[in-house]
């Protein structure tokens, strides 16, 4: 099945097709690092990461870039509050978010560009916008003229008229019209500024994305990504900023993730009102909290939810369970002697590749990482069954489970469950819980039961659990 992208300019579905045909570019808009990285973030940066992983295994030589807005008016305002350089502010909130993308397992972009180190690349485009009359100085600021630009408005699905009704000049601006926006702003007394030809000051924060953008990608890139709050207008912004300086198409899908919302509200570090990460992850595991995430069609909004997230937990024990059985299993069998394959093996060998077919085409379907979990849990409730019926069950060899094994394996590599790959069992398991689980085993042989609970706590305090079963107990992480 072809892959098919939902880009928000178009409106629709439209078939895969990139630049270069074996390769693909993408940029992701990443944060202004003024505070610390919230849940509404990651969101956005763990559904590019499943994009990106997802155009791996359809073959895709990937490049993915994520910037970082290292300078802006809200940085310098924490920094001023806080009695610091502005980068002592940057630097520590960048530092988190790779802590916790590391917790959600996201891949690290191939190059993360801050704005501070691409000032060359930016006064360069803001002087070709101005040498072809799409900007202008205003005494040290420089503007783009909105109403140069005949397609402004596209992406966001506006018009002039509409937006001149909202639009208005500031104090202290000298814009020519008040839908302009600012490329640069000159320097004020106290802030950091970069050397122009304008005089001193620091970028707008619509520019930095398209110069960074197009220096790794080039002027046509195939994907752009962020949060739906950003398509106006930051996105809208670029468009107008990058075509008009080069006269091409300057993004082929725009990828637009929902947004987390709370009570009703958007997530907005602006407003105070988010969950940062850091506190989430405190209460949930990072393959928790990504697999919550993941649980949703990334274009579509969802409320903050503990219950999902519980939910989520529930779920991805599931899977745990049912790839430590399959281990089980395998390593039971290996030895065991060859044997005919039963109708039911065949059935399950058939359902794994019914399973992987209809995986593989929810994520043809723009991404829909929701509907393939759905499918992933089609064949759990299989392995379930089968589990349920111990050494019953007609589906004794290990090539089936292998084959069950591997399906997960791929399902796991697109989807980042699991930070070191599919769960084993029997593996990791330090010297002193299986002493502790041998202690609690002859407790339970002698109906010593206070002490077998207070074990299995000892057990559980060291981030391990004991399930007893018929064959004896059997010791996993707790996570």
């Amino acid at each position: 099945m072809t892959l098919r992208v939902y880009d928000t300019l178009r409106a629709r579905k439209e078939d895969f097709q990139p630049v270069n045909p074996a390769a693909v570019g993408i940029y992701f808009c990443g944060m202004t690092v003024q505070d610390r990285p919230h849940i509404g973030h990651m969101l956005a940066f763990v559904a590019g990461d499943m994009i990106r992983r997802y155009l791996i295994f359809k073959g895709y030589k990937v490049t993915y870039i994520q910037n970082f807005t290292d300078i802006d008016d809200k940085i310098i305002v924490k920094a001023a509050e806080e009695g610091v350089d502005y980068r002592v502010i940057a630097e520590r909130n960048m530092k988190e978010y790779y802590k916790y993308a590391d917790e959600l397992n996201i891949m690290r972009a191939d190059i993360y560009p801050l704005a501070t180190k691409h000032m060359v690349e930016i006064v360069s485009l803001i002087e070709t916008l101005v040498a072809k009359g799409f900007a202008y100085d205003a005494g040290g600021d420089v503007y783009f003229r909105v109403r140069a630009f005949a397609p402004y408005g596209r992406l966001s699905k506006r018009n002039i008229d509409e937006l001149v009704s909202g639009a208005r000049i500031e104090v202290g601006e000298r814009k020519e019209d008040p839908l302009d926006f600012a490329l640069w702003k000159a320097a004020k007394d106290g802030e950091p500024a970069w050397d122009s030809p304008w005089g001193r000051g620091r970028p707008g924060w619509h520019i930095e994305c398209s110069a960074m953008s197009m220096k790794y990608l080039g002027p046509t890139i195939d994907m752009h990504g962020g949060g739906q709050d950003l398509i106006f207008p930051h996105h809208e912004n670029e468009i107008a900023q990058s075509e008009a300086a080069t006269g091409k198409q300057f993004i082929r899908y725009w990828m637009h993730n929902g947004l987390l919302n709370l009570r009703g509200e958007k997530m907005s570090k602006s407003t105070g009102h988010f969950f940062a990460i850091e506190d989430i992850n405190r209460e949930f595991a990072g393959d928790v909290i990504r697999f919550y995430l993941l649980s949703t069609h990334f274009r579509s909004g969802t409320e903050f939810s503990r219950e999902r997230l519980k939910e989520a937990e529930a779920g991805l024990e599931r899977i745990r369970n049912v790839c430590l059985y399959l281990d089980e299993r395998i390593t039971a069998l290996l030895g065991a002697p060859p044997r005919s394959k039963t109708g039911e093996a065949e059935k399950l060998e058939a359902l794994v590749d019914e399973v992987m077919k209809d995986f593989t085409a929810a994520m043809d379907d723009d991404f829909n990482s929701a509907e393939a979990i759905g499918h992933v849990f089609h064949l759990v409730r299989e392995v379930n069954r089968i589990r349920g019926e111990g050494e019953d069950s007609p589906v004794q060899e290990a090539s089936v489970f292998e084959k069950i094994r591997d399906a997960l394996g791929v399902f796991d590599s697109i989807l980042g469950l699991f930070k070191d790959g599919l769960p084993k069992a029997g593996l990791g398991i330090p010297r002193e819980v299986e002493d502790l689980v041998a202690e609690r085993e002859r407790a339970r042989k002698e109906k010593n039961w206070t002490e077998a609970d207070t074990l299995r706590k000892r057990i559980a305090d060291l981030g391990f659990v004991v399930e007893d079963r018929p064959t004896g107990p059997f010791v996993k992480p707790a996570r």
